[in-house]
């Protein structure tokens, strides 16, 4: 009987003979078997990009330069990633005079491209960052020879204000660069960008905020709980869009004021003008992204947070009816849990940091696969025959550092929003039958169906 050979052996280009349809087949295979049980990363799956993969995916779209350029050519989606950055930019009342943006490779590129201004802004500046921002932000600032300075962070994740208005006194002399973070990594915790703002407000050098929203930028502007407006003292934003869209290639978008960045110059044999970190550019992700927005709109997403928010607080009731801690910040998708054993871990595809793990209950997970995992939990840390709950946890410890919200108290200004996560309410938009709507308008009926054949079959065996 001969083995099967491994991926790492049939995609091995020194081969002979390679068979591109077996190769192909596995990675599909593999990662359809896996989809039911990887809820610890955040990416939407509730969506469906099939049109425009199949219209567009066979070509090569650069969008090249500064997206209000231009190329020579045909082959952009230039008109379309304007569209996308008008619709996100007015979600986060961003005034159109004082904006400008592009669709980026990801968040990481957006925070690089926003700490870039801010460091051309102010070049003698100390960054400061909590210890909970995404890693791409230390890594950034090193990159860009930049100071910085850690921030502690509070358990729930949320940056210590106190910690950080000290650390700024420290330094009067030096124009501070501040990053929040609208959704941290491990507990989508939300930094307090007003009292930010008030930190900075009398330090002399002056400064610059910026906000790494990867994971919740979206969902909070649809709340209007994250805004840049004129007073909201935020100078730059960084939002993913494979997350919470789902795209099936990385991408996002950066805002900037546009009275605070450096002009690019002109090149010449692209006719484009350089203002992105980088020069070729993926149009294909900017159409996935309008097509995203146009076929569901304001609304449509709206929807897709609530749901998502209430899929959260059921894991959260799921998990500690039978007696393993969790808790959730108000706002988020996150479902912060005591880590399950190891058995569980080698089938759930959770994010795990030492005692504590999440599963990201993003637009498309489904209760099926929140009460398969609770019942491996259940399954792997109880005797057989034990009924589930909070008196019979394994260990008879008591409930470990995710039982409740780890600082008693609410995270930053999405938690103090005035509906109670658990009266959310469920805003179906209104849907004509076959509507394509325009950024802002209904939801495709033909969407929601497609989708719905797909969440189906997202449920564990």
């Amino acid at each position: 009987m001969t083995d099967t050979p491994t991926l790492a052996e049939v995609v091995d280009l020194g081969r002979g003979q390679i068979d591109v349809d077996a190769v192909l087949r596995q990675l599909v295979d593999r990662a359809d078997t896996a989809a039911p049980t990887s809820i610890g990363f955040p990416g939407a799956v509730d969506l469906d990009h099939t049109e425009v993969m199949a219209r567009l995916g066979r070509r090569l779209w650069n969008n090249i330069g500064d997206p209000a350029t231009d190329p020579g050519g045909a082959a952009h989606t230039k008109a379309l990633e304007r569209a996308v950055v008008a619709w996100v930019a007015e979600t986060l009342a961003m005034p159109a005079e004082d904006r400008w943006g592009y669709v980026t490779t990801g968040g990481t590129e957006g925070n690089l491209a926003a700490l870039h201004a801010a460091h051309r802004r102010h070049p003698r500046a100390v960054a400061y960052h909590s210890t909970a921002a995404h890693y791409s932000i230390p890594k950034i600032l090193d990159i860009l020879g930049v100071r910085r300075i850690p921030v502690h962070a509070h358990p729930d994740g949320e940056m210590d204000h106190d910690h950080l208005a000290a650390q700024i006194r420290r330094r009067p002399t030096r124009a501070a660069i501040v990053v929040a973070t609208a959704g941290t990594t491990m507990t989508e915790a939300v930094d307090d960008t007003d009292r930010i703002r008030a930190i900075l407000a009398p330090h002399a050098p002056g400064g610059h905020l910026h906000v790494d929203a990867a994971l919740s930028g979206i969902p909070l502007a649809l709340d209007g709980r994250l805004r840049l407006d004129p007073t909201s003292g935020i100078d730059s934003v960084a939002i993913s869009g494979h997350k919470f869209f789902g795209t099936p290639t990385p991408c996002g978008v950066v805002l900037i004021r546009a009275g605070i960045r450096t002009p690019g110059g002109h090149v010449t044999y692209t006719d484009t003008v350089d203002t992105t970190i980088t020069g070729s550019r993926c149009g294909l992700a900017a159409a996935l992204l309008w097509h995203a927005i146009a076929t569901h709109g304001r609304e449509g997403h709206r929807w897709r947070v609530s749901e998502a928010r209430h899929l959260a607080g059921y894991a959260v009731d799921q998990l500690t009816a039978a007696g393993w801690p969790a808790w959730r910040h108000p706002h988020a998708f996150t479902v912060v849990l005591d880590t399950p054993p190891v058995q569980v871990r080698k089938k759930w595809l959770l994010a795990t940091d030492g005692p504590l793990s999440h599963v990201i209950c993003m637009p498309g997970v489904t209760k099926g696969q929140i009460d398969a995992l609770v019942a491996d939990i259940h399954a792997t840390t109880h005797p057989a025959g034990r009924p589930p709950g909070p008196a019979a946890h394994p260990t008879g410890r008591p409930p470990g550092p995710a039982a409740r919200h780890p600082t008693g108290r609410p995270s930053g200004p999405a938690a103090r929003h005035p509906t109670p996560t658990a009266s959310l309410p469920h805003p179906r938009p209104p849907v004509t039958p076959q509507t394509i709507a325009a950024p802002g308008g209904a939801w495709s009926a033909d969407s929601r169906t497609r989708q719905a054949a797909t969440l189906r079959d997202r449920d564990p065996a």
